[in-house]
């Protein structure tokens, strides 16, 4: 599933797009994760993208008519494309431009979202619940150490709830905690203002050198433009069960929290 930097890199690549103006939108298949709206073609149309930003993994897309919250979902990727460019099978979603641009959804498991959410998105009710973003100065060591002092949920879970700290998915917790020499399984309440400091350090790290590397490409995503991300390249110990630990040569090892694989190193990570 993308997570954050994914998103970011997406959104980046989107940006070309603000000042343009909608002549059309397209729905090939409404039916997503939850219907795309039927009335977007008529309140879209004639209006000027005015910005793009991002909350968590859903980026929003500001019209003079209102605001768009677009979610890749599992598989899902929002594409910049010539207007010209036939649709293929899961291509369910389009935005033409009148520079002659297509921005358009292609999604094979149709996880993904398009949704309204008018004037004021950060009411919408998939927003309003979130946590702060985790490059902003408000997630810091005391934040973080105050909002885990009661949880006795192990910390890798903890700091992937979007209710703590949006964007922080399986692949990034799992590297954050390896360069925090954190084990995976610690109780969230156990970490000491100093490890919570050096977490967040690591976190805020952690993506953004997988922003500068364009995101990790597993599986279905590339980037707007169709270049895939470079990340997965320089992973510590995601999906490298059994392969040496790039600090101390030990095998990385797997477990199973909250339903997911979890990489890390039993000799780094205590």
């Amino acid at each position: 599933m993308p997570e954050l930097p994914e998103v970011e890199v997406t959104r980046r690549g989107l940006e070309p797009l603000v000042g343009a103006t909608v002549t059309q939108a397209v729905i090939r298949q409404p039916a997503m994760r939850w219907p795309i709206p039927a009335h977007l073609p008529q309140t879209l149309h004639g209006s000027r993208l005015l910005e793009l930003t991002r909350r968590g993994k859903y980026i929003i897309a500001r019209f003079e008519s209102g605001c768009l919250i677009l979610h890749l979902g599992m598989s899902g990727r929002l594409c910049l494309l010539e207007r010209d460019t036939s649709p293929e099978k899961h291509d369910h979603f389009d935005l033409h431009f009148a520079d002659g641009r297509v921005m358009r959804l292609r999604d094979p498991r149709r996880f993904g979202a398009v949704l309204w959410a008018g004037e004021h998105p950060e009411a919408h009710s998939l927003l309003s619940v979130l946590g702060p973003e985790p490059l902003d100065e408000s997630f810091n060591g005391e934040f973080l150490h105050r909002a885990i002092r009661t949880r006795s949920s192990p910390i890798k879970i903890v700091i992937m709830d979007s209710h703590l700290v949006v964007g922080v998915g399986n692949i990034y917790a799992s590297e954050s905690l390896f360069r925090a020499g954190i084990h995976p399984q610690t109780p969230a309440r156990a970490l000491s203002l100093a490890q919570c400091e050096r977490l967040v350090q690591e976190i805020k790290a952690t993506l953004h050198d997988a922003l500068q590397a364009g995101g990790s490409s597993l599986r279905d995503f590339f980037g707007a433009d169709g270049n895939p991300g470079y990340f997965q390249q320089t992973y510590f110990v995601y999906a490298r069960t059994g392969e040496p630990c790039r600090v101390c040569e030990k095998p990385v090892e797997t477990l199973r929290l909250g339903q997911r694989s979890t990489f890390y190193c039993p000799s780094c990570q205590k």
